[in-house]
């Protein structure tokens, strides 16, 4: 699955991951870690019926090369352990656990390549996969996996949607990082004189430089920023109504959720907590309308970071969003 000479590892599902309370076994499967099945990326070929598949990105490279506190690696996994004990409300639907592309030796460039390799895979395998990193980096190879596997379609225009207090835009200036990624994909789109739409939701002023506003400007970026992310019915609609055009303007809508985006009340587990985030509330009513366009092809969870986490607040945030994908995907 790996290309050769790439400075990356692959781990494939595991079990150790997914405990949870007993239930009687008369009643059927009740939590999470009861349904999860388990898969090794290589036995992909010879499998049927697959609906999602959950893909751990094991890396924290671009966290740390973009100066932030470091311990999002440990975010695949603690996700599972919190997801393993909720209990399961979604029917008739085939959920694996992939496994994970670890980073080695500070490559973040090998692991994206990987990443976004299994990416196009699951995809090209109309399977739906849900990303759990690691760093917002992962969206390079997200993204990348993603195109290649429609570009040659008739339906090939993918667009982003970012739940985030940061553009990440970021022009690369020795190397990429977590705050380079849409600037990156932006980039590689016109080399292939092509172009992709992104829209940025829960921008904040005080995490972004004015640059950034500008590079947004001139790539025609959308964005609302974190005072316009109310989940109020009319704060809803009007964001709904600028989303639209934006919606039918693509083919596929690739979702990408940074837990910094979340006020830090809800999401203090992160490299850049602030107290001036979104709610989940408002992350879930979006979802539920972006769900219903069936026009999401993937969907990811960035900058979980465990170590800085209480209560397991923020691990147990992250979970429920994956549990609240499966069950409206």
């Amino acid at each position: 699955m790996l290309k050769n000479k790439l400075s990356v590892d692959y781990q494939p599902a595991q079990r150790l991951y997914w405990t949870g309370r007993k239930s009687n076994p008369d009643i059927g499967k009740q939590y999470w870690y009861q349904e999860i099945e388990f898969l090794d990326s290589k036995n992909l070929e010879n499998q049927k019926g697959i609906d999602i598949a959950l893909l751990g990105y094991v890396c924290e490279e671009g966290v740390r090369r973009n100066l932030g506190r470091i311990g999002a690696q440990e975010g695949p996994r603690v996700l599972r352990e919190r997801l393993a004990k909720l209990p399961i409300h979604f029917e008739v639907k085939r959920v694996v656990d992939i496994g994970d592309i670890i980073c080695l030796e500070e490559s973040m460039e090998d692991c994206q390549v990987a990443f976004a390799e299994l990416i196009q895979k699951l995809v090209t395998k109309n399977i739906f996969p849900i990303a759990i990193g690691g760093g917002h980096d992962m969206a390079y190879g997200h993204f990348m996996g993603l195109w290649k596997a429609v570009k040659n379609t008739l339906k090939n225009r993918i667009g982003i949607i970012n739940f985030d207090a940061h553009f990440d835009l970021r022009p690369v200036e020795s190397k990429p990082n977590s705050g380079t990624p849409f600037n990156q994909i932006i980039s590689k789109l016109k080399e292939s004189d092509d172009s992709v739409d992104y829209f940025a939701i829960g921008i904040q002023h005080q995490s972004n430089i004015k640059q950034l506003f500008e590079i947004a400007k001139q790539e025609n970026v959308n964005y609302v920023i974190n005072y316009d992310c109310e989940s109020s019915s009319a704060e809803l609609q009007a964001l709904k109504d600028k989303l639209q055009p934006f919606i039918d303007k693509n083919d596929y809508l690739y979702i990408t959720i940074d837990m910094d985006g979340f006020s830090s009340a809800y999401a203090p587990g992160v490299s850049a907590p602030s107290p001036l985030g979104f709610t989940p509330y408002f992350v879930f009513k979006m979802l539920k309308f972006l769900f219903q366009t069936n026009k999401v092809l993937s969907c990811d969870i960035a900058e979980l970071n465990p170590t800085l986490d209480r209560d397991n607040l923020t691990a147990t945030l992250a979970a429920k969003l994956v549990d609240f994908i499966v069950t409206n995907h």
